[in-house]
């Protein structure tokens, strides 16, 4: 009898202890599309570097270069960044380009320093069949990234897998332009893209050498599973960020 209790009682002991935490769920992806010679822009950066922290949100800055001729060339811009965003706009067919500008999950466009309008954003896009339902995991080890895109049911024609190195905090002082004399902190700033390989629903896997995105002084790397192609970017399937280090 005194066996049986003392088995009973330690079946009560492991049915009370905690469950381990789960990882965050990924409920969105936030591309900021922003310059740094663009005064209404500030608080959008500032927005999206309280967003980074966030451990169910890839939130990400994408500095375009089309505000240049303002007296202060973006140190951070890209053409690829200003070509991703007037893909999203001749999707939607909005035509809506502008800067401080949010696109959630690859569908909704909002003001980039709206925080109330990105999470209605984000429960919007969240209705969407498919929206972020892959399973993604990044692995760093032994000088490798490795990447694995779970099998899913929602595999979308031309699904393309982004890999993106991206460094966390960047400060900038301006000393031309209209935020001249600032010095802006910008965030999970996305430095290159680079297309790992087509999604049709089965797992795959890749594995990228460190070495090829240390170039671009990367801390960080993002992964998305997205709808469409470069020339037409649709919904977010699946996404993850992991630190490089």
């Amino acid at each position: 009898m005194a066996g049986r209790l003392g088995v009973l009682a330690f079946l009560c002991a492991v049915v009370a202890l905690p469950a381990p935490a789960a990882a965050a769920e990924t409920r969105a992806v936030v591309e900021l599309f922003t310059s740094q010679g663009c005064s209404s822009c500030p608080p959008a950066d500032h927005l999206l570097g309280q967003l980074a922290k966030k451990p169910d949100l890839v939130a990400l800055t994408l500095p375009i270069d089309y505000w240049d001729y303002l007296g202060w060339k973006d140190t951070l811009a890209t053409a690829g960044h200003t070509a991703r965003q007037r893909a999203y706009a001749k999707v939607r067919g909005d035509r809506a380009v502008y800067t401080p500008q949010v696109v959630v999950n690859g569908a909704v466009h909002v003001q980039g320093s709206d925080r109330a309008a990105i999470e209605r954003a984000i429960a919007q896009t969240r209705q969407e069949a498919g929206t972020l339902s892959v399973p993604v995991t990044i692995k760093v080890e032994g000088g490798r990234i490795n990447v694995t895109v779970s099998a899913g049911a929602e595999a979308r024609p031309g699904a393309l897998v982004w890999l993106s190195p991206t460094t966390s905090a960047i400060p900038v002082a301006i000393t031309r332009g209209e935020n001249r004399g600032h010095t802006i902190t910008y965030y999970n700033v996305a430095r290159r893209w680079v297309a790992l390989g087509d999604w049709n629903g089965a797992a795959r896997n890749w594995s990228v050498p460190v070495s090829d995105v240390a170039a671009a002084h990367a801390d960080s790397v993002a992964v998305l599973v997205q709808a469409g192609d470069a020339d037409k970017p649709g919904l977010m399937l699946g996404a993850a960020l992991a630190a490089l280090h």
